[in-house]
């Protein structure tokens, strides 16, 4: 390796450093705030300012930015998960409304790919075609015939009118059999030869080589799904059934604090998911041909 060789990656790793820093300082910015007291995040976060006589030598006030706290309190959080039960309701209102559909279009989407992908049927291509321009269309433009077809079916201010057209969503159908064509046919036709049927072949051959991609799967749908606003906001007119995404919204500005422990808490779950299926998730963004 010569030196201009040595140079780039050098450039190219403080590049991505550098990066990777300005990405996690609002991250970890929201962790510290949440262990400050509630008069110190005031003076922390004075934006406004005043104008004094400078005459007198006084000068402007501005942002008092610190990024360690001066004494630690879990008074937020105490707050948060002790004396406001209204998070942990709509923290398990969230989950009950994600996992269903992680599960269930990571299901469907699996068995729907290996169609796509591994099965010769007329019209194969055209229909994938359909599934790839219903993805591709935002939620706004279809939410007005979803919210006619909910209330015809009765299912308005029910969690099963999110949790049944995200669990036959199109991406996951997608994103799988993108990942599945690249399985090579030789091992299926292998599997067929030995007599195998197509659930014997989907089971024990597509599946067990498909868990790169079904993890990545699995993490984008929490991510979405954990963060989405509209449906719930359209859908559930309840307040005790809407998720927790809708939480922070509600939070008063002079009750910042709660609101940084509550930021912390409800990205924790995905951190957390994120980086355990950290390896499954890069592999499975590569073989399945995603960019971006």
């Amino acid at each position: 390796m010569n030196n201009y060789q040595r140079l780039s990656g050098l450039a190219l790793s403080v590049t991505f450093s550098v990066f990777a820093a300005v990405m996690l300082f609002p991250i970890g910015l929201t962790l510290v705030s949440s262990m400050m007291s509630e008069a110190e995040i005031s003076q922390n976060y004075d934006l406004i300012g005043k104008m004094v006589d400078t005459a007198n030598g006084g000068k402007d006030a501005f942002l008092n930015l610190k990024l360690l706290p001066d004494w630690l309190t879990f008074e937020q959080y105490a707050q948060v998960l002790i004396l406001s039960p209204k998070f942990l309701s709509m923290f398990w209102n969230s989950a009950g409304l994600v996992l269903p559909i992680v599960i269930g279009q990571t299901l469907v989407g699996s068995l729907a790919a290996y169609a796509f992908a591994k099965l010769r049927f007329p019209g194969r291509d055209k229909l994938f075609f359909v599934y790839l321009m219903t993805m591709l269309m935002p939620f706004q433009v279809t939410l007005v015939p979803n919210y006619l077809v909910i209330d015809m079916l009765g299912l308005m201010n029910r969690s099963s009118a999110i949790v049944l057209p995200g669990i036959f969503g199109a991406f996951g159908v997608f994103m799988m059999r993108q990942f599945m064509a690249h399985i090579p046919y030789a091992l299926t036709e292998a599997a067929k030869i030995d007599g195998a049927g197509q659930f014997t072949i989907f089971m024990r051959v597509i599946l067990p080589l498909a868990k790169p991609g079904l993890a990545a799967l699995a993490v984008l749908l929490f991510v979405d799904y954990w963060n989405m606003i509209e449906q719930p906001l359209i859908f559930l007119q309840d307040a005790v059934k809407q998720p927790l995404s809708l939480y922070l919204a509600q939070i008063n500005q002079s009750a910042r604090g709660v609101g940084f422990a509550a930021s912390t808490l409800y990205m924790t779950p995905m951190v957390l998911l994120f980086l355990y299926a950290e390896s499954y998730f890069v592999e499975g963004i590569q073989h399945s041909g995603i960019k971006g």
